[in-house]
């Protein structure tokens, strides 16, 4: 009878409690890994390269906001971080650094 069916094997008590920590700190250690390199790792470099931006903010650079207006810087004052922005003749709006999007190619307020 032992031909066709096998016989039962008392169960090692090492496989019911699933191995030792070692699989767990591996598991930890990728997922570390994931969360660096697809979550902090891109925030950090967008990050980079805003505050780049703001440090190389200049008078005469047309810029967007985050609210979506286009102007062109007038004044930059590095101790209060806040730019003026003409958005058309004689209308100038004060606007933190932080809050300019993009610098915009010369000649693009003209092409609107």
């Amino acid at each position: 009878m032992s031909l066709f069916i096998s016989t039962a094997h008392a169960a090692d008590a090492s496989a019911l409690t699933g191995g030792g920590g070692m699989e767990m700190i591996i598991m930890l250690a990728v997922f570390g890994l994931v969360f660096f390199f697809m979550i902090y790792r891109p925030q950090a470099k967008r990050v980079k390269e805003h505050k780049g931006l703001m440090s190389s903010l200049a008078k005469g650079d047309e810029v967007l906001t985050q609210g979506g207006i286009v102007g062109k810087i007038v004044k930059v004052s590095d101790e209060k971080d806040f730019v003026v922005v003409s958005i058309s003749e004689g209308t100038e709006v004060t606007v933190q650094k932080s809050a300019i999007n993009t610098v915009l190619p010369k000649g693009t307020m003209k092409n609107l």
